[in-house]
């Protein structure tokens, strides 16, 4: 029985030399297994915003969501987060433009849970003021509170 299992995992290796060392037989074998590990594996997967036609290489089938938004390409990073395979495609035919965002059957729990989480950032980021409206806001501000300054050249006020 134990035989059988060593007879199945003999591998046949020619080397053609005229002096035939350990090291030469050692870089042999390490060359025949580099050669064998390529030949066992397959091309690697391409994983999140991808190609459509690389998309539908891949073999799964492919379902879509159309979505409207001008900021959609800042999704990748959450669907990056959620390991989501998926392609966006613009669609410029309507005002204001729409994108299909096209991704493999499989993957829509996790593409739900990924717009969820982006949708929530979305609306906190649309509700939060930017920083230059907020700065505009006090610089309005000190100039209402700035004491008026004297003019040096007259000793005057300026209003």
């Amino acid at each position: 029985m134990v035989q059988e299992e060593v007879n199945a995992k003999t591998v046949a290796l020619s080397v053609k030399g005229i002096k035939i060392t350990g090291r030469l037989l050692a870089k042999a074998m390490q060359e025949f297994l580099k050669q064998a590990r390529k030949s066992k594996s397959s091309p690697p997967v391409k994983h999140g915003n991808q190609s459509i036609r690389t998309l539908t290489k891949q073999g799964a089938s492919l379902s879509s969501i159309e979505v409207t938004g001008d900021n959609i390409g800042s999704f990748r990073k959450t669907a990056r987060k959620y390991n989501v395979d998926f392609a966006l495609k613009k669609d410029s035919s309507q005002t204001p433009p729409r994108w299909i965002v096209f991704f493999k059957a499989k993957d829509v729990d996790a593409l739900t849970a990924a717009f969820n989480e982006y949708s929530k950032a979305a609306l906190v980021k649309k509700k939060k003021p930017s920083m230059l409206k907020k700065l505009q806001k006090y610089k309005e501000r000190s100039k209402e509170l700035a004491a008026p300054v004297k003019n040096r050249s007259r000793g005057e006020r300026e209003k």
